[in-house]
C-alpha cells in the first residue's frame, strides 16, 4: 500500500515567524494535534500540540498569570518547531512510515511532493486504522 492510499490531505500550515498565540487558536478550534511550517510553501518544520503544551506557561488562563506567562504566547513558531522533519513521498510505501515511526519515536510524518512542498501527513492513527481494517477483513 502507498501512502497517498491512506494520507490526510488536510492539512494545516504555519509560518516561521507565527506567534505562539496564532499556534494555539488553531489548536484550541481544531482536531489537528501537528501543523507543518513552512516558508516560501516549502516545509521547514512541525510542531505538535505537545511542543507547545512544553513551550507556554502552565499558569496562562489561571489567577496567577502575569506578564512573563503572557509573553510566552509572543514567542515564534520558529522557536519551538522540530527542525527539518522527517517527511515521505505519497508514491513511498506505508512499511517507509512504519520504520520511520518506529525508528525515529515520532507521531506523524508530513508527505511532500518533489519540490518539497505538503500535500498531506500520515500519522501512527492513520497505521492503525489500516492495520485494524486488514484484521477486521482477514477475519472475516
Amino acid at each position: 500500500m502507498k501512502i497517498k492510499e491512506l494520507m490526510t490531505t488536510k492539512i494545516v500550515t504555519v509560518e516561521m515567524d507565527d506567534s505562539l498565540n496564532v499556534i494555539k487558536n488553531i489548536f484550541d478550534n481544531t482536531k489537528f494535534h501537528h501543523l507543518l511550517v513552512v516558508e516560501n510553501e516549502k516545509l521547514f518544520g512541525i510542531i505538535s500540540d505537545r511542543d507547545l503544551l512544553k513551550a507556554l506557561s502552565p499558569k496562562l488562563g489561571t489567577a496567577a498569570e502575569n506578564d512573563r506567562d503572557l509573553a510566552t504566547l509572543k514567542m515564534k513558531a520558529h522557536q519551538i518547531m522540530s527542525r527539518r522533519p522527517f517527511s515521505l513521498n505519497p508514491d513511498d510505501h506505508i512499511k517507509k512510515a512504519i520504520e520511520l515511526f518506529h525508528q525515529q519515536m515520532i507521531s506523524c510524518i508530513p508527505i511532500v511532493d518533489d519540490n518539497q512542498i505538503p500535500i498531506g501527513v500520515v500519522s501512527w492513527r492513520d497505521i492503525i486504522r489500516v492495520i485494524i481494517t486488514r484484521m477486521t477483513i482477514n477475519s472475516s
